[in-house]
């Protein structure tokens, strides 16, 4: 790739013949999946060329799976075909999965399946995979994420017998499987280092080969003794086991179908109005009650100042009428006074106009100099501007406030929030919130809502100024204001509910993005890309529907309120043909430009009350998810903090453990007991699903236990914070975590260890190499999930993380199952030299992971089973460990119990040097 300073993949050259099986293998960070990349096109070729002939599926190494039915993410917009269907379900191990799922296949998985283990993610996209008809299969270490009999089961049934015939190219660690492979590429640092067969390489004198030879060759025979004995006799009782196998899963598939369908979780949705708590609650959010009522004060203060600045004009206009008739009658002009001041009262007639007027003398004896009506008029102008920019610039301060410290509420309670939220909302609908929604509540709802403030004060000096001048203008306009109050009431009953629909199917817009980017890789290698653009058009026109039939609504409802306007200053203005009486100059304009303006002020401020209301629907779901449910407490109660050296042992009791993700389902850790002793190396071997990842979830409160006890020498977890457990315990996860950031940020987020102390840990896991060679070091940045480095690579920097915090507890997820063995080996060994005195629980699929174990939890649907050493459950060929080991094969087998015995030594050994423990423990058998 043309931004790394050296190339991924050099002087590749390659022949895969139709109808072969070819085995890539290779150390962490080779090229293994870069090379599939380059077949598929993903990488672009600085030199060279790729010729592929026929049609390509693929089989990535993170699964990728989109939120729908399982069925969905098998068929990926093929036509379904029953009999394939049934029999990719077999090869593909998932029969058993389908009938302990909820709804079988139509189970609704969350977004990146998160609802799934990893075994079972990996299986859906294998199936995925070999359900599409094509003639080259690339499968990316799909044999990893899965536990001995279902890794032997896909290997031999899946990519063996239903592949059979196809162009299979895999890339693996499991190394047993190598000799049924008709070619073997070995790549090294992106170059290949070897080609050829089983034996050929066997015979070669490469130290790779030495690795084939230690791995595979003690299981070689017993292997091929095995495929060949599945002729005959064996090969008929397992072709009769398997039509039993398809009878039950046709049929829990016909069920499946035949019974209810289940849906996606509906996004949360508000109905009815806008609560005055939400409005509430926004004031608020910008601050306190002396805030609100100085914001609102300055409002009111500056419409006083315009209403009186009108007032002020028309009464200005009507002294200098008067003006002119006291002049007029005072000179004794014949052409304008019509007669003599008779009772105080002077008539006015222009000869030109045929304007007249007459006036009190009495009343209006005394009238104000221009001189004073400029100084008065220019105080109100100018007291409206400063008293205005006072009032907006106050406004939206607290609204900007307002939209910080909901944003801030929100993005605290989605770092709050329980795995159960995450599971059961898709990153689109979290999206959604925090860019429309936040937008909204940042641009439009400032705008709207003054808008709405200044309208109603100026409606109200309006009505004030009106009644002056006509008290008689109220009648029309309060028979007006009732239509506009019916009208709106209609309109905000419809447009309410269409804002909040809009809202909700946008969210499926981002998800489907999303995932697709996520996914591109799966997705232009199965060819679907037809399917997903049909599918972001579904949404987008769904969404687009719903802002039509927003737009539409408003703009008929401004149609109504322009009808009911025009009518208004109609009446207004022929009011004054038919009233009798003098009207003067200035109360007849007054009158008819404050019924104008009432007009439009009140057609705008019905719109933008109702589009107030409308548009408050994204502060009500701002709110929403500032209410979701949170973790418990980060920091321990007072008095219950534990001592800094907490836990200075690492015991770890369960004591009757249930534990369930939901209250509406059946737990998943059921009566679980155990205890850890301190130092004591435990592993948890089990079936994909057996619940072996939710001991996890509930050692690190996840999701909280609904009945029992986990304590931490002598402590119950769940009576001290989060920060102080999960603090003190590390772990290396199924998925490896990589932020985006530099390396040492990835590395020390908390800056509290030196450079030196990073390249130490990076040194024990044999990444200091690759990282110096890095044009920035530890400064180098890591791209989104860390996708500029390998998987295995990812798996290291996780290790080398939990090297540098240096805690009494460690946890290991599955961390070797995408890593080759000597990288296996590399955890393995660093883990028994740098946590020697650190309690270590260890989930994994491969069996020599955990045969030096102390112990071993096995579990089975959330039961443990046994707990016992290896070598002890070894011992009884009932036990499930002991079934788990011989479908290694014997050789295999052997080497496998020779571990577990020269452990048992050991182990004995060092439970002489624990005699005395904590009292808690004292009955431990």
């Amino acid at each position: 790739m043309e931004d790394l300073p050296k190339n991924t993949l050099t002087d590749v050259s390659l022949d895969v013949r139709p109808g072969e099986l070819v085995a890539v293998v290779g150390p962490v960070g080779s090229g293994k999946t870069s090379l599939l990349h380059a077949i598929l096109k993903e990488l672009p070729l600085n030199s060279g060329s790729i010729s592929v002939g026929g049609s390509v599926s693929y089989a990535s190494q993170e699964p990728w799976l989109f939120t729908g039915s399982v069925r969905q993410n098998i068929l990926f917009g093929q036509p379904m075909d029953r009999n394939r269907y049934r029999q990719v379900v077999r090869v593909c191990a998932l029969e058993r999965d389908f009938q302990l799922l909820p709804h079988g296949d139509r189970t609704i998985v969350g977004e990146r399946g998160v609802t799934l283990s990893g075994g079972q993610r990996a299986r859906i996209s294998l199936a995925r995979a070999i359900y599409k008809e094509a003639d080259i299969y690339l499968l990316d270490d799909p044999l990893s994420a899965v536990d001995t009999r279902v890794g032997r089961h896909l290997f031999e049934d899946c990519i063996c017998g239903f592949l059979v015939g196809k162009t299979r190219v895999l890339v693996t660690h499991q190394l047993q499987y190598l000799h049924t492979a008709d070619d073997i590429i070995i790549l090294n640092n992106g170059a290949v280092e070897a080609v050829g067969t089983f034996t050929k390489l066997q015979n070669s004198g490469l130290d790779f080969a030495k690795q084939l030879e230690l791995e595979v060759g003690e299981t070689m025979d017993d292997n091929l003794n095995r495929m060949s004995a599945r002729s005959s006799d064996d090969c008929v009782s397992q072709c009769s086991a398997n039509r039993l196998q398809h009878q039950n899963s046709g049929s829990s598939e016909v069920s499946s179908v035949a019974g209810s369908i289940p849906e996606m979780a509906a996004e949360m949705q508000a109905r009815g109005s806008v609560g005055s708590r939400v409005y509430w609650v926004y004031f608020s959010a910008g601050g306190n009650c002396m805030v609100i009522l100085l914001v609102f004060g300055l409002c009111v203060l500056s419409q006083l100042a315009i209403s009186g600045g009108d007032y002020w004009m028309s009464y200005w206009s009507t002294v200098e009428e008067h003006r002119l008739i006291m002049s007029e009658a005072n000179s004794g002009s014949s052409q304008n006074v019509t007669g003599p001041i008779v009772n105080d009262t002077a008539s006015y007639q222009d000869s030109n106009s045929g304007y007249s007027a007459t006036t009190d003398v009495a009343e209006w004896g005394w009238l104000p100099s221009r001189e004073t009506c400029i100084y008065v008029y220019s105080g109100l102008v100018a007291s409206v501007i400063i008293l205005s920019v006072c009032s907006v610039i106050c406004f939206f301060t607290m609204c900007m406030r307002a939209s910080i410290n909901l944003h801030n509420a929100m993005f605290t309670s989605i770092t709050r929030a329980t795995m159960r939220f995450f599971n059961s909302n898709p990153s689109g609908q979290i999206l959604n919130r925090f860019s429309k929604d936040m937008g909204t509540v940042d641009e439009i709802v400032p705008l709207t809502m003054i808008d709405c403030i200044q309208i109603g004060l100026s409606l109200l000096g309006i009505i004030v100024v009106v009644a002056v001048v006509n008290v008689w203008l109220l009648i029309p306009a309060a028979v007006m204001f009732l239509i506009f109050c019916i009208l709106r009431v209609y309109f905000v009953a419809t447009s309410r509910s269409v804002k909040r629909l809009e809202g909700i199917t946008r969210s499926p817009v981002f998800s489907h993005l999303s995932a697709s980017l996520q996914g591109l890789t799966t997705i232009r290698a199965l060819g679907a890309q037809a399917m997903l653009e049909k599918e972001f058009d579904g949404h987008q026109d769904l969404h687009s529907s719903a802002w039509y039939m927003f737009i539409t609504t408003t703009r008929a409802f401004s149609v109504w309120l322009d009808s009911t306007c025009l009518l208004y200053i109609i009446v207004v203005t022929f009011s004054f043909f038919i009233m009798s009486g003098d009207q003067y100059g200035g109360s007849v304009g007054l009158a008819i430009t404050q019924a104008v303006t009432l007009t439009g002020l009140l057609q705008w401020g019905i719109r933008q009350s109702a589009e107030l209301e409308t548009q408050m629907t994204s502060v009500e779901r701002v709110l929403e998810y500032s209410r979701i449910e949170k973790e418990p407490s980060l920091e321990s109660p007072p008095g219950r903090k534990p001592k800094d050296d907490w836990p200075s042992q690492g015991v770890i009791m369960f004591d009757k453990v249930f534990l369930t993700y939901s209250k509406d389902e059946p737990p998943v850790l059921k009566n679980v007991s155990f205890v850890l002793r301190p130092a004591e190396k435990v592993g948890v071997v089990g079936r994909t699903g057996a619940g072996k990842s939710s001991l996890i979830a509930a050692l690190f409160r996840l999701a909280d236990i609904s009945s029992g006890q986990i304590q931490i020498d002598g402590i119950d977890i769940a009576s001290i914070g989060l920060h102080d457990l999960r603090s003190k315990i590390s772990i290396i996860p199924q998925e490896p975590v990589l932020f985006s950031g530099s390396l040492r940020e990835n590395l020390d987020p908390f800056s509290e260890y030196s450079d030196a102390a990073l390249w130490a840990a990076l040194a024990e896991v044999e990444l200091k190499q690759v990282v110096d060679e890095l044009p920035a070091g530890l400064s180098h940045r890591v791209s989104e999930g860390g996708s500029n480095f390998s998987v295995g690579q990812r798996q290291l920097l996780c290790l080398a993380r939990a090297i540098i915090r240096n805690n009494k507890i460690l946890v290991l997820d599955e961390a070797t199952a995408n890593v080759d063995p000597q990288t296996d080996e590399l955890i393995q060994a660093t883990v028994r030299d740098k946590f020697a005195d650190c309690t270590v629980l260890t989930i994994a699929h491969r069996l020599h992971t955990v045969m030096d174990s102390d112990r071993i939890v096995i579990m089975d649907a959330g039961h443990v089973v046994k707990f016992d050493h290896p070598h002890l459950l070894l011992t009884s060929k009932h036990d499930v460990l002991y079934q788990m080991v011989q479908q290694m094969g014997p050789a295999m087998a052997e080497s496998l119990c020779k571990m577990a015995q020269a452990s048992y030594k050991k182990y004995l050994e060092k439970k002489k040097k624990h005699v005395e423990i904590s009292e808690s423990i004292t009955d431990l058998p």
